[in-house]
């Protein structure tokens, strides 16, 4: 398939996105001992079927590591999504709805002649979904990690401040959002904001509302750390919090353990600490347990790797687990 490609160096990659030009490039960054990898580059090559004016690289992450640094890989698989050599946008983890999602919308063609009402309509449509996506939207220039004007750099340290909870898009990811959302709101600039799909306004407005103390009322407060720490540890029945994850563990520790829950065949679920510091260090207080990594049942801690290898000896492990002692 002429539009499915492996790039093995710096050089290959670099010279994809420059021959892709506007066209959209997805890059799978991957491992080939991890199974959810090889699930995903199956889903890849159905979406390249589909998709004829998509380019699709598969990029193994260990052996290209230059790439993999420079745009931040630190678990596989990761999808990466370029346009004119730059990142549009990300989605980490074997999410395949998600990403045929991510292909759809970012490959979107132009609209053939005759049929601009029906577009319209579905723009439309597409619009107040995405204002109505979260009870407080932020449209913005880049993402809150990376913002990419001041003005939106500005408006999410303020919500950082007032701890305000908010989802948001990147404008500049999807140019018939951008330009539509405009006509839209008949808000001709960008951040903008929507509490519960109605717009709130750009930074001035935002500015304003936290000079009189009225943010925290117009938009949603972010959840204390206390209930999002009770919330993640419920989120499975079986709860690992490590470095890394099950793909890709970051430590000796976590790795062993991994092997130790594998062997049980129960499920579970892991969380990372190394991509939220907040969490990382919380979670030390709130479970009184100094150390990583640190397994819960049913919101209950059972403790650490030297914990999980006593019950793992005695035999006991798959009972607990299991919530059965």
């Amino acid at each position: 398939m002429a539009n499915l490609v492996e790039a093995t160096s710096p050089q290959q990659f670099e010279e994809l996105l420059q021959k892709a030009g506007k066209s959209l490039v997805v890059v799978h960054f991957l491992a080939p001992w991890a199974p959810q990898c090889t699930q995903m580059n199956d889903v890849m090559a159905e979406l390249a079927k589909e998709n004829a004016q998509v380019t699709f690289v598969k990029l193994e992450a260990e052996a290209v590591p230059e790439v993999s640094e420079k745009y931040e890989i630190s678990s596989v698989p990761t999808f990466l999504f370029f346009k004119n050599k730059q990142k549009v946008d990300r989605l980490d983890g074997a999410h395949a709805p998600e990403l045929t999602k991510k292909v759809q919308r970012h490959s979107s063609a132009a609209v053939p002649m005759g049929m601009g009402v029906a577009a319209k309509e579905d723009l439309n449509e597409r619009l107040k979904k995405l204002v109505n996506a979260a009870p407080c939207m932020l449209f913005m220039k880049g993402s809150p990690q990376e913002p990419r004007c001041g003005f939106s750099r500005q408006i999410v340290e303020l919500f950082k401040q007032h701890s305000i909870q908010y989802s948001s898009f990147d404008i500049l990811s999807d140019e018939e959002v951008r330009q539509g959302l405009k006509t839209f709101s008949n808000w001709p600039t960008y951040p903008q904001v929507y509490v519960n799909g109605e717009l709130v306004g750009g930074l001035d407005i935002v500015k304003e509302l936290a000079e009189s103390g009225e943010l925290e009322n117009t938009c949603p407060k972010a959840i204390t750390l206390e209930n999002r720490l009770k919330s993640l540890i419920n989120k499975n029945n079986v709860m690992l919090f490590m470095k890394g994850n099950k793909e890709m563990a970051k430590c000796g520790f976590s790795r062993q353990i991994l092997e130790m829950l594998n062997s049980t065949g129960v499920e579970y679920d892991t969380f990372d600490i190394l991509q939220d510091e907040e969490v990382r260090q919380g979670l030390k207080t709130f479970s009184n347990w100094p150390t990583y990594p640190q397994l819960y049942v049913k919101g209950e801690l059972i403790g650490g790797h030297d914990i999980v290898k006593e019950l793992k000896e005695s035999g006991d492990l798959e009972s607990v687990l299991k919530g059965e002692n």
